[in-house]
């Protein structure tokens, strides 16, 4: 499997080593393991003869449009973190160019991954409109704005959509390289994961620290805050709008701008975060957290965890 790297300017040094690291571990492996598959073939291009890091490493690169026909070109972070500097750095040339690149490439046949701010530069280019993507989870505004012919889902990690494959935040780089290895060999894949102690985790939920994003927008924050108070007695979208300060149709707006979910459908995430806490920090039983979280049934929050998060209650119970 022939596998470039593009790295861009300011490229996030975790993202570009990470990839690089699950690849090169895959080829040493493959031959303690006897799999019976070609080596695979990373290639770091650029749009530019020189390329830094995020933290001013000099990265080698080969010129992209030099580089040949891979099968998949991976597109790793931009060291931006937040959405002012990611704005600015999206209007650089050579992420046009990088964008006018992929679609180019996509034309071909290539197929293309993303993680974590990398999600953006591949959204520019227009491949992902119509299609289902993720990205990363804090960032989900920002690109709902800039990209809303995409079916955003930043709930979860790995999203495969077509020949594109998008990943969420960060370690997420890890999650997306042991994806296209898997491709080739699910044994090998296995190994490689054991190999860097990388455990399975479907879902971006339980990172999301969601006051970083409900704050950003005063009437989230004030639904919020009233959804908080009222988890164990039900929801009601009028009650809600008037809490809010605004009507029932804004409200639904901006929650969906912010968050990308319905009221009700938050009201909900903020039953599975408190029932969270209390298995972690109470010895309270199933059938009594889910009397305290609003629902009838310990086994209906038991299903909804197991949902939401990939998790089960014994593992939840478990201290972090």
């Amino acid at each position: 499997m022939k596998v470039n790297l593009l790295a861009l300017d300011g490229v996030f040094d975790t993202g570009l080593a990470t990839v690089q690291d699950v690849f090169s571990t895959a080829n040493e492996l493959a031959g303690m393991l006897g799999v019976d598959i070609p080596p695979f073939e990373l290639r770091v291009t650029g749009m530019r003869k020189r390329v830094h890091t995020s933290q001013r490493l000099r990265v080698p690169v080969v010129s992209a449009p030099d580089a040949g026909r891979p099968d998949w070109i991976v597109v790793p972070a931009l060291g931006e973190k937040m959405p002012e500097g990611l704005q600015v750095a999206l209007q650089r040339r050579d992420v046009a160019e990088a964008a006018a690149a992929l679609r180019a490439q996509a034309g071909r046949g290539v197929r293309i991954a993303a993680a974590c701010v990398g999600t953006f530069v591949l959204a520019e280019s227009g491949l992902l409109d119509q299609r289902q993507a993720t990205t990363t989870w804090w960032l989900a505004s920002l690109f709902r704005q800039r990209y809303p012919a995409v079916k955003l889902d930043e709930s979860r990690m790995l999203v495969s959509s077509g020949p594109f494959v998008t990943a969420g935040a960060a370690l997420s780089h890890i999650d997306m390289a042991l994806l296209l290895v898997r491709q080739a060999s699910p044994e090998l894949a296995a190994t490689v994961a054991k190999y860097l102690i990388v455990d399975s985790r479907p879902s971006q939920s339980a990172y999301v620290i969601t006051d970083h994003l409900t704050h950003s927008d005063p009437t989230v924050q004030r639904f919020e805050r009233w959804a908080r108070g009222r988890l164990a007695d039900g929801f009601s979208l009028d009650q809600a709008a008037v809490a809010a300060g605004t009507s029932k149709r804004t409200l639904a707006r901006r929650m969906q701008q912010v968050l990308g979910k319905t009221p009700l459908s938050y009201f909900q995430d903020l039953r599975v975060e408190r029932a969270v806490h209390l298995l972690k920090t109470s010895d309270k039983s199933l059938e009594q957290i889910a009397g305290l979280v609003g629902y009838a049934e310990g086994v209906t929050l038991r299903a909804l965890l197991r949902q939401r998060l990939g998790r089960g209650v014994r593992e939840l119970r478990m201290v972090d």
